[in-house]
């Protein structure tokens, strides 16, 4: 048995057991939800079309987890006018398990559910300044300041820059045309 169903604004054909995985839908995880937008049934031998629904037939389905989708690269380009542009995209999903297709007066015991456990989504940590700060910075050993350092040999100054040699001695013995004695 199988039933195509219009989950938030896209058409899926499910069967009873099975996972599906649609744009986000504003539900906790771990809850049980009834899509009733059921556009068509069929059983093998009988087929049910809706005008557009098929009435009092629902699917009963469990809400696993929030993630996103793989990322889709979308580039932009024209030729011989210096211009690219690379832009990311990553869908918003929700993983929904297919309990049953209820027909009238059919109705879904959660008990019963042969949903897998509920991974709650956990998206990865990006490194702030706000996190590097929170945690614990480890500090080299201080040194202790005054009489104990004495012992130690001074540090080296900087030597002063002198000027080149051959540049100031060229001057001094050049001797003056203008010089008359």
């Amino acid at each position: 048995m199988y039933a195509i169903v219009e989950i938030a604004g896209q058409q899926f054909k499910v069967q009873a057991p099975q996972k599906l995985k649609v744009h986000r839908l504003e539900l906790e995880e771990g809850k049980h939800v009834e899509l009733g937008n059921v556009l068509m049934v069929s059983d093998g031998a009988k087929t049910s079309i809706g005008t557009p629904v098929v009435d009092g037939v629902r699917i009963a389905a469990k809400v696993l987890a929030h993630s996103k989708s793989d990322k889709v690269m979308v580039g932009k380009k024209k030729r011989r006018k210096g211009y690219q542009k690379l832009n990311g995209h990553r869908q918003y999903l929700t993983e929904l398990w297919v309990e049953a297709i209820l027909g009238k007066g059919e109705k879904f015991d959660a008990s019963k559910s042969t949903a897998p456990a509920v991974v709650p989504y956990t998206p990865a940590v990006k490194k702030t300044r706000e996190t590097a700060e929170a945690a614990p910075v480890k500090k080299a050993p201080a040194k202790p300041k005054g009489p104990a350092t004495a012992g130690k040999a001074p540090a080296k100054k900087a030597a002063a820059k002198k000027a080149p040699a051959k540049k100031a001695a060229a001057k001094k013995a050049a001797p003056k045309k203008d010089d008359k004695k």
